[in-house]
């Protein structure tokens, strides 16, 4: 049996207050809807109660932020994606932002499992006057346990990762199991398991002094960081400024994340870091 999960999320401005619909199909929906910072910022958790996507299910989200509206978006665990045995598994975003809203795009890790054929879509259309931040954490097999993703017997596992900001930034790549040049090469993956991202993006430019905050504020913290010899920090252009980093394990990626999304919210938002509850269970 496959899932098709479907999940409507609007967001809309009412006085001081950040208000939200939802509408699902299927097994993805909403946990809970909280304002733990102010009522101008709603924190969504999303659930997907089947535990993982397996080959031949497919989950859509449609998230619309209407103009003054600040939505944060997280999960209460990580994203599985299972042993396929050929059919693809897929999770689709489409995000639309219109002017003046905020979005916080923060999923906890996707797990791609030994033998799995699956794609992530994410694609962020951003009014001028929009700006967010999103993060994808993505790590390979589950090598704590015997699991490695590289696997021989499980040589069909791959996994295609696409984020799409049109005119802005385009990034789409697979990763194969039988790929041992991008996996372990010193140009590629360099042996780790773990890949990480961190993105800002605005609908317009941003200011080349702000930019470059963002960026001086990224490469302080990465400096400070065990991961410092294995990430970076750039601006592919004028709308976008993006963190990566490699790691073995989750864990330390993650805390570099969430060290330069603090320090982001803080300096271009006024806003001071207030990380989800689920995040600390």
């Amino acid at each position: 049996m496959t899932w098709h999960g479907q999940l409507h999320l609007t967001y809309c401005r009412d006085g001081e207050r950040t208000t939200s619909l939802d509408r699902h199909d299927g097994p993805l929906r909403v946990l809970q809807r909280l304002y733990p910072e102010h009522p101008g910022t709603c924190h969504h958790v999303l659930v997907h109660p089947p535990g993982g996507i397996a080959g031949g299910d497919v989950l859509d989200m449609q998230v619309s932020l209407e103009a003054g509206s600040h939505a944060l978006i997280t999960t209460p665990g990580a994203t599985r994606f299972y042993k396929s045995l050929g059919a693809e598994a897929v999770q689709n975003l489409h995000a639309r932002l219109a002017p003046g809203t905020q979005l916080e795009w923060l999923p906890l890790e996707t797990l791609a499992y030994r033998g799995c054929v699956a794609s992530n879509r994410m694609h962020f259309d951003l009014a001028p006057g929009a700006e967010m931040m999103g993060w994808d954490v993505l790590a390979l097999g589950l090598p704590a346990a015997g699991q490695h993703f590289d696997d021989p017997a499980f040589a069909h596992g791959r996994f295609t990762q696409e984020i799409h900001l049109p005119g802005a930034w385009l990034e789409r790549g697979t990763v194969a199991a039988r790929d041992t040049a991008l996996l372990d090469s010193p140009l590629g993956w360099a042996g780790h398991r773990v890949m990480a991202t961190l993105w800002w993006a605005a609908g317009a430019p941003i200011q080349a002094d702000r930019r470059d905050a963002l960026l001086q504020a990224a490469r302080q913290r990465q400096a400070d960081s065990p991961l410092a010899a294995h990430s970076g920090s750039t601006s592919p252009h004028e709308q976008v400024v993006v963190l990566r980093v490699l790691a073995h394990r989750v864990e330390p990626a993650m805390a570099l994340l969430t060290s330069v999304w603090a320090c982001w919210r803080e300096l271009a938002w006024g806003l001071p870091a207030c990380p989800p509850r689920v995040w600390r269970t």
